[in-house]
């Protein structure tokens, strides 16, 4: 081994690499947490000639509202019948679905005898009217002898087929299985279990769309709200305004996305035919899930407006916008003319054609003002209805557009702006997104409501601060912090809390380009939200959930659904060594949860792997990989820690670097390829939208003589309204630089890094400086001087690295 500088010892006590989680662990790594519940137990014995395979007792998601153990199991194989009565072609359709679901997953499907009698070999589909109330319960009896589903209704007898299905796969295995014996009687919390998903940022294709109505159905959630416009696209056919889509279905995306190889620009096009709409409407109800449209309005109205420019405030905007390539708040509105409400009721009159949906989502939300204030032909419309403001206008607006709604029989649905100006249409049921105070006011005001705060619900928040974390938006938002939702505000008293519906999760997608994206921000977060919108309150356990959702991410693996394993990934953090003693590294993961196994060779870990129960000796070269198991079955991908020599101890990545300041703190994938050429992989960078700015916490710099960063660049597509004064920009010298300064951001910088050759560049490029000489721990700030803000610049890592001999 190499003598051991101070260099060497300044390198070791580097900070974290991977990252701490956002949250303490529940229980020490290398533990496997146990369910705090008895309820589901239920008796291993066996019964008859018991297939190798076992599956878990109680792996159901979300978890059943009453579960009383049997005796024995009921063996489930190729030989098991499907048993419906002859008539019933309701009962018939959901044991079809079921027999396909296995086949998928176990390899083999059961037949389906119309008419058949019950037994020992079957599996019993009913609808009886006389089953427990409500459309969505049902009885799921399983014992040694057979088993029997039975409902109400369609939809229960659904639902209850899912809990079988779950129950039947839960190991991940092909062929037969054992269920362990016993009574579930079920029903849902909440009539709202919602999900949002927006198509208008980023398009996503029919199989697309149906894959997660899918998923929802076996979380049994109810309602998929599909925001379908905005001011970045317009992805539904109007047939009576066919620009709509041939002019607000595309867009030029910003920067090097938006450029083909010869440097031309690139339309960025999607939009459903009409008879695609209908397709994933049928689809969905199929599934029991109801498709709520969003047609956006008076806002997030710049695709329209594209398409038809009279359609705005014409006497202030009097040409073409184009559809946005840009992210945030816009301030093209609808203008409030007669005419414009013409053609938003002759688009609503198509809509309420292709959606059977009770609600109709108006949006409503972040309609900036400044052309309706700027509009004298505006201004005198307020002044002849004898309005207060511009936002009593919007009220207005809402109440017109409500009262034509209703004579659909429909019902306006809108974000919790539509509560502010006036009095709200009494029918109109309020979506509370920026927190849940619009719930609250709106279920005081007696109107129904559904709550979906977005620092709680939004799926497009990052899940961790990892350096391996996709594209998204802080702070940070676990699983864990999906579980522990209250969805029902303590604020309100009994009688008004009955006008919370329940609750939807909502998947921006500005930074969500690709479906995987879409999958990894969706599950298993998702999974934490159907439990907290189906189950009872005292059913809700995090621990137990844990237990459960481990079959559930074999489950996603067996359907090729790429859930998120970050709950679970290993990091790995360089730790001190005791009185100068060798540096150590230490494994955990977010939750605590489940026994994490190791290898020193480079290769994957199994089961049979060192199991972590302290920190491990930090032997250069090192070459470690990590995964977390459960019950022996590994629940995340393996993660990798490697280091050839103590300066790789030192590196810390963007998701590693401390912002300067909170608020606009995104991380963003890059619009170029990482070595910008091309559609390949995209670096995920961690930046600030007002002050690109980072501080590398308490960097050891004794010995230290060189720094290399690694940089990128990307357009600084964001629209920040009144935001946009509070930009931070920095003077350009001899091409702009970026700037290292000690301790204190507003120093004088100790090192400067030219920018002239990354500009050249699409992807990331490698910047190299000097250092003076310093000793001890500092505060690395790193500020970019390039004398604007578009570009914006981002790190994607930095470390330090020994002075010349």
């Amino acid at each position: 081994m190499k003598t051991r500088t101070a260099w060497n010892l300044a390198l070791a006590s580097a900070a974290a690499i991977g990252l701490a989680a956002c949250q303490n662990t529940t229980s020490p790594a290398g533990s496997t947490s146990t369910s705090s519940s008895s309820a589901d137990a239920t008796s291993t014995a066996a019964s008859g000639a018991e297939p190798a395979i076992a599956a878990h007792a109680s792996a159901v998601i979300p978890r059943p509202a009453q579960v009383v153990a049997g005796e024995g199991r009921f063996v489930f194989g190729p030989q098991t019948r499907l048993v419906v009565a002859a008539d019933d072609a309701a009962a018939r359709r959901v044991a079809e679905d079921f027999a396909a679901r296995v086949q998928q997953l176990r390899g083999f499907a059961p037949s389906i005898d119309s008419g058949g009698k019950a037994g020992a070999d079957a599996i019993v589909f009913a609808l009886d009217p006389k089953s427990a109330a409500g459309d969505e319960a049902y009885t799921l009896d399983i014992g040694r002898d057979g088993v029997r589903v039975q409902a109400r209704a369609a939809a229960g007898l659904f639902y209850g087929a899912v809990t079988l299905w779950q129950l039947a796969t839960a190991d991940g295995g092909k062929g037969a299985a054992s269920i362990a014996a016993q009574r579930i009687d079920d029903a849902p919390r909440f009539v709202w279990r919602g999900l949002m998903l927006d198509v208008a940022r980023h398009f996503r294709s029919v199989d697309e769309v149906k894959s997660v109505i899918d998923q929802m159905a076996l979380h049994k959630l109810n309602t998929f709200h599909w925001h379908l416009t905005d001011d970045q696209g317009w992805r539904v056919e109007i047939k009576k305004y066919p620009r709509l889509t041939e002019v607000g279905g595309c867009r030029i995306l910003a920067g090097a996305a938006g450029r083909d190889a010869e440097g031309k620009p690139k339309p960025y096009c999607g939009y459903y035919t009409q008879e695609q709409i209908r397709d994933v409407v049928r689809y969905a109800a199929e599934r029991h899930i109801t498709v709520v449209p969003e047609i956006e309005m008076p806002g997030h109205a710049q695709s329209a407006i594209a398409a038809y420019p009279e359609l705005g405030v014409t006497d202030v905007v009097r040409k073409a916008p184009p559809v946005s390539p840009d992210w945030g708040v816009h301030t093209y509105l609808y203008g409030v003319d007669d005419s414009t409400f013409g053609f938003l009721e002759n688009v609503l009159d198509e809509v309420v054609g292709l959606f059977p949906s009770r609600y109709i989502h108006i949006g409503g939300d972040e309609a900036a003002k400044d052309q309706w204030i700027a509009s004298p032909n505006v201004q005198a419309k307020i002044k002849s209805l004898g309005l207060k403001d511009e936002m009593a206008l919007q009220s207005w607006f809402v109440g017109r557009i409500a009262g034509h709604l209703q004579k659909h029989d429909r019902i306006l649905l809108g974000w919790d702006e539509i509560l502010e100006g006036g009095k709200l249409p009494a029918s109109a049921t309020v979506m509370s997104w920026r927190g849940t105070k619009g719930a609250v006011e709106a279920a005081r005001d007696g109107h129904d409501v559904v709550v979906a705060p977005d620092r709680q619900l939004y799926l497009d928040y990052v899940q961790s601060d990892r350096d391996d974390e996709p594209s998204g938006r802080f702070p940070i938002s676990t699983l864990r912090d999906f579980y522990q939702f209250s969805v029902v505000p303590a604020e309100l008293d009994a009688a008004q809390s009955k006008h919370v519906l329940g609750a939807q999760a909502n998947l921006w997608a500005e930074h969500r380009r690709s479906f995987e994206r879409i999958q990894t921000a969706l599950y298993p977060r998702l999974d934490a939200l159907s439990e907290v919108v189906w189950s009872p309150q005292a059913r809700i356990d995090w621990n137990d959930f844990q237990q459960r959702l481990a079959a559930q991410m074999a489950r996603y693996r067996a359907q090729d659904v790429k859930a998120s394993d970050v709950a679970y990934a290993v990091k790995f953090k360089v730790e001190d060594g005791a009185d100068g003693a060798a540096p150590k590294l230490a494994l955990s993961n977010q939750t605590g949860f489940g026994e994490i196994r190791y290898r020193t060779d480079g290769q994957d870990p199994g089961v049979d792997a060192p199991l972590y129960t302290q920190p491990l000796a930090a032997t250069l070269p090192l070459d470690l990989v990590a995964t977390t198991f459960v019950d022996g079955k590994a629940i995340s991908a393996p993660r990798r820690f490697s280091a050839r020599d103590l300066s790789d101890l030192s590196t810390r990545t963007s998701a590693g670097l401390r912002p300067c300041r909170e608020g606009y703190n995104l991380r963003l994938e890059d619009d170029a390829a990482i070595e910008g050429k091309g559609d390949g992989a995209r670096a995920s960078l961690t930046t600030n939208l007002i002050d690109p700015c980072w501080i590398y916490e308490g960097a050891r710099l004794d010995g230290v003589g060189r720094i290399e960063v690694r940089v990128g660049q990307v357009p600084y597509n964001f629209q920040l309204w009144h935001d946009t004064k509070n930009i931070v920009t920095r003077k350009a010298e001899l091409g702009g630089a970026l700037e290292v300064r000690v301790d204190d951001c507003k120093s004088a910088p100790i090192a400067r890094l030219p920018l002239a050759e990354a500009k050249r560049s699409d992807g990331l490029s490698t910047l190299q400086a000097a250092l003076p000489k310093l000793a001890g721990r500092h505060d690395l700030c790193f500020v970019f001087a390039s004398g604007g803000h578009d570009p914006l610049w981002a790190l994607d890592r930095v470390t330090l690295r020994p002075a010349a001999n």
